[in-house]
């Protein structure tokens, strides 16, 4: 039987929020074809995320199937995203039924504002803590790259959704299934270092 893990998209949702996370799941679909990643929205026209990425949709909200995982993204949009009633109910009756709810940066207070985040704990990114944690009913922390409870996963921002996903994987299948999906993503963050030695060697190469 085939489990359905579906982002929600918005106009103005910030791309790597959304696709992040669909990398990883489209790379665990590629080990377990049990699991399939889909996009959903309110109609059947293409998407434009802030920086202007268009999505072609592969349902809308009327012909989605049962989710066992849902996806918020977040985003600039997000904010007039939480005053669409149609995708408020949609998210609203989806994570009521789904396995599993999430939310990349300030995703989460669309799920908020869908009810699904009443008397729990959750995060979103560093700069609009004080504006989820100001919507009541919520226990927001600080400096989390991920937080679960029950079966609400919420993630900072950006490329946090990715780290989300991953241990995500390790909840629907099991560690090993996550570390493979890690591998064949080569997902090994290593920041960059701007000073020292790196930086010389760009200046020493460019002047």
């Amino acid at each position: 039987m085939t489990k359905n893990i579906g982002i929600v998209l918005y106009p103005d949702f910030e791309e790597l929020d959304a696709i992040g996370p669909y990398e990883v799941f489209g790379m665990l679909g590629k080990i377990d074809r049990e699991w399939r990643v889909l996009t959903i929205a309110a109609t059947a026209e293409p998407v434009a995320s802030l920086s202007g990425l268009k999505v072609l949709p592969d349902f809308t909200f009327e012909d989605a199937p049962p989710l066992d995982v849902i996806l918020l993204p977040g985003g600039l949009g997000s904010r007039q995203a939480m005053d669409d009633s149609r995708l408020v109910e949609y998210v609203r009756k989806t994570g009521e039924s789904a396995g599993w709810v999430t939310s990349v940066c300030t995703g989460a207070m669309l799920l908020h504002r869908a009810g699904l985040l009443h008397g729990r704990r959750a995060t979103t990114h560093w700069g609009a803590i004080d504006e989820l944690r100001n919507m009541g009913e919520v226990t927001v922390l600080d400096d989390a790259r991920w937080v679960v409870d029950g079966n609400v996963v919420t993630s900072a921002g950006v490329s946090a959704g990715i780290d989300m996903a991953l241990y995500l994987i390790s909840l629907l299948k099991d560690v090993e299934t996550a570390k493979a999906v890690q591998k064949m993503m080569e997902y090994y963050p290593k920041p960059p270092e701007f000073e020292g030695p790196a930086t010389e060697g760009v200046e020493a190469a460019t002047g």
